[in-house]
């Protein structure tokens, strides 16, 4: 008997002592075990959007991730199907309380940005010495945190990096795989409690036409999360207002010899254009709440230019003010010619969510509450960007941003942290103890 109660004894001071050892950031490793192959299962699955493509969702390759996804989800014993219409995969985790809990969703999208994405390799880099380059694949390429300083946040720490010639997709991915392994977490610890919670697997985010689609009715939540931020601590729920316009010039293409009042040059109507821009209202030259004009597009010849541009700005009325400045300088080189020359076509694509959240913060509260409980450093910094919650915000749901654990998006040095994925995780249980504790007390 004494050997045996010696035994569970010393069985215990080992598991004390493992997750002592294995303890990151206020998670255990042996919390989340399926996390870390899950993402790379994930990573490797090419799921690029296009913003070229007349079909929706734009590829049949984020289609046919979504039904990689359903059948996982399907697998952990969740209820789920494909909503056609909104192009999503939507799973319900069931209450196991016996009472009313407002049901809160959360999203992340399937599809990743404009970079190579087939033959997806992650390398990982363990225990990251916080000072050294890390040499991406067989290439010249290194992540070096004399260039990405949010490296040396990192050390001691693992590094989920590219190969070096394709992105890595953990945008966002990293939400992705986070949001099956809170539901796999809470399926498998029946004890940790919960009301409804709904999870949203989102077409097209990274070209900015998944959300409108968005059936808010069929989702069915009251508040929801993305789950598709930076690195510990961000919390977005500001963001840019945006929108984005093209423009079709057509020339007089003749012979140079007898170009003379008769030749109408696109490429240099096209030059002009942009000349008359605010030159220092550029990505390049902007940070913070600057907002900008952004050429994203150029592709001419003497006969025909097409231009493909953005405008940000965290207000609603100088986002109006910079669409009028468009619209003036296309007068003003119309105005040169006999017809038309510039077609100009502008459109809308989503606004500073912060404006409808300020009108109840208790979402944002919610979220802030949990990472103070977490011992997280808060960032509350507006995004330079958008979300899909910026958009499903206007459409009645609210919706802010939560870290994913994502650094360095949509290129060749993309990067994740594992354990700042199990961080996220951990977040998300916490919002949902704190939303559960306040119904409680209501009892």
């Amino acid at each position: 008997m004494q050997i045996v109660l010696f035994l569970l004894w010393f069985q215990k001071l080992i598991l004390i002592l493992f997750r002592t050892y294995f303890k990151k950031v206020g998670v255990y490793i042996m919390e989340y075990p399926t996390l870390l192959p899950r993402f790379l299962k994930y990573v490797k699955i090419n799921s690029r959007s296009d913003e070229n493509s007349q079909r929706f969702p734009s590829t049949e390759i984020e289609e046919k991730f979504q039904k990689i996804i359903l059948n996982d989800l399907k697998e952990l014993g969740l209820q789920c199907y494909y909503n056609q219409k909104s192009g999503c995969v939507i799973a319900t985790i069931d209450s196991n309380v016996d009472y009313d809990v407002p049901t809160f969703g959360l999203l992340a999208h399937c599809d990743t940005a404009d970079f190579e994405s087939n033959n997806i390799n992650p390398q990982i880099t363990h225990k990251y010495d916080g000072v050294s380059k890390i040499k991406l694949g067989d290439t010249d390429f290194y992540l070096d945190p004399a260039i990405f300083p949010h490296l040396k946040k990192y050390k001691g720490q693992t590094i989920i990096s590219t190969s070096g010639d394709t992105l890595l997709g953990g945008d966002d991915k990293c939400g992705v795989s986070e949001l099956l392994t809170f539901a796999e977490y809470l399926v498998n610890h029946p004890e940790e409690k919960h009301g409804e919670i709904k999870l949203a697997f989102t077409p097209d985010e990274e070209i900015g036409t998944g959300a409108s689609h968005f059936d808010v009715e069929d989702f069915g939540a009251k508040f929801a999360y993305t789950v598709d931020g930076e690195g510990p601590g961000k919390l977005d729920w500001g963001t840019f207002s945006a929108a984005q316009f093209s423009l079709d010039i057509q020339g007089i293409d003749v012979h140079p010899a007898q170009a003379k009042d008769k030749m109408i040059n696109a490429i240099k109507l096209a030059i002009d254009f942009q000349n008359q821009l605010p030159q220092n209202e550029v990505p390049e030259k902007t940070a913070g709440e600057e907002g900008f004009y952004h050429l994203l597009k150029f592709e001419g010849t003497v006969d025909h230019a097409h231009l493909e541009y953005i405008i940000r700005d965290f207000k609603r009325d100088n986002l109006e003010k910079r669409k009028e400045l468009v619209q003036n300088i296309v007068n003003k080189i119309n105005d040169q010619f006999d017809q038309k020359r510039v077609v100009l076509k502008m459109a809308d694509q989503y606004y500073n969510m912060a404006d409808e959240l300020k009108k109840n913060m208790e979402v944002v509260d919610l979220a802030r509450n949990a990472y103070k409980a977490l011992g997280l450093t808060i960032n509350e910094d507006p995004v330079r960007g958008g979300t899909d919650g910026s958009q499903l915000t206007y459409m009645g749901l609210p919706c802010p941003n939560l870290f994913a654990g994502e650094e360095n998006m949509h290129g060749r040095y993309e990067y994740t942290v594992l354990e700042s994925m199990w961080l996220a995780v951990d977040v998300l249980r916490k919002i949902n103890e704190l939303h559960l504790k306040k119904y409680q007390k209501l009892i």
